[in-house]
């Protein structure tokens, strides 16, 4: 009978997704109170393929940086960030910033750098762009991805300019595209919880929605696992896929579980999340996401085995080699800081997809 019900439960929804059907509040709630992963994932590939999917598995060639680690901001879920008197802080300069991706450069030829920052109130607009125009002028060939919508607000609060004014600024110097960072849970109530302090979610929506407007691509993210409901879960999403309606400049999906380690939340008894509630997230994101192109199974965040079973349950990206990544890794994460390209094609291989190296815009570099 239980088996029954689940099917059951899930049919209406099944038919919204044969019929290329938009689903609502509603149906994204029925679906992460499922407990059935199997017929989620089978959902979620289903409308993958719906909309055009196949059986390629992206990924990219990219450089973690940081520029500052100092941060304004007492994010109660970061175990990164550090005020400009602790020991570990640090706040590089341009011909730093250049050393690393150079001497990286020479090793792995990578095509992207990602790079996300504290909220550091003791450098301004002036500091992000020559560290854009220094790697730029270095690394000409290199796609520049920087800096979170809650940096670009940061930054112009502190030159009491627009978003528009700052984003304008540091594509002169050279960015190319932002990462989705900051956008957490949405929710006013998460927000107030686990990131005092932080700018509301309008804040971050006017950053994307600015960005693309003036032709920045952008990703989108949620942190989940820690003091959200399933509700504000599916609230977040569908505060993600109105925006898109409006602009169409997220390329990728990138749901973040959250990692207690070395933060307040550790303290309180916070474990991390189950593999179960990934797989759902991901399989719900891909149903819900109608208009996103990419959902990715981040690989440092889940582990490898698991990333496998996501390309079967709506993910179609792993995100890349990730040299040197460090925040996920301050807490706790413990599937390593890079994978060679062998690797990551092996290992999409194995998972009965066809591996495709892709560009920062999702350009096919090499397919195997």
């Amino acid at each position: 009978m239980a088996v029954l019900d689940r099917l059951e439960t899930l049919a209406p929804i099944r038919e919204k997704v044969e019929a290329g059907e938009r689903l609502d509040f509603d149906d994204g709630l029925t679906l992460m109170e499922s407990d059935d992963l199997l017929a989620l994932g089978e959902l979620a590939d289903l409308a993958r393929r719906q909309r055009g999917g196949g059986d390629e598995v992206y990924f990219v060639q990219n450089l973690n940086l940081y520029q500052t680690n100092v941060c304004r901001v007492k994010c109660k879920f970061c175990a990164f960030a550090r005020t400009n008197k602790q020991e570990d802080a640090f706040t590089g300069t341009a011909e730093e910033l250049v050393a690393e991706a150079v001497e990286q450069y020479e090793i792995s030829k990578f095509t992207e750098i990602h790079c996300v920052n504290g909220e550091n109130p003791h450098v301004d607009l002036a500091y992000y762009a020559e560290g854009l125009r220094a790697l730029k002028q270095a690394l000409p060939d290199v796609h520049l991805k920087f800096y979170t919508a809650s940096e670009i607000h940061h930054i112009s609060k502190l030159e009491g300019c627009s978003h528009a004014e700052v984003l304008q600024v540091l594509m002169d110097a050279g960015l190319g595209s932002m990462p989705g960072g900051g956008a957490e849970i949405f929710a006013p109530r998460v927000r107030a919880l686990i990131a005092p302090g932080k700018e509301p979610a309008e804040e971050w929506f006017d950053v994307h929605d600015t960005a693309h407007r003036m032709g920045i691509t952008t990703q989108c993210t949620m942190l989940y696992g820690h003091v959200e409901t399933y509700e504000e879960r599916i609230d977040h999403m569908l505060r993600l896929r109105e925006q898109q309606d409006k602009t169409g400049g997220f390329l990728s999906f990138i749901p973040l579980a959250f990692h207690p380690e070395n933060t307040v939340f550790e303290r309180r008894g916070f474990r991390f999340t189950t593999g179960a509630d990934d797989l759902k997230v991901i399989a719900v994101a891909r149903l819900l996401l109608d208009n996103v192109p990419h959902v990715k199974a981040y690989w440092i965040m889940m582990g490898l085995p698991l990333a496998q079973i996501a390309l079967h349950m709506g993910a179609d990206d792993v995100q890349g080699t990730v040299v040197r990544e460090k925040i996920f890794q301050a807490a706790g994460a413990t599937s390593g800081t890079e994978q060679k390209i062998p690797e990551l094609v092996r290992f999409i291989r194995e998972a009965g997809r066809v591996p495709v190296q892709r560009d920062t815009l999702y350009n096919e570099l090499r397919r195997w």
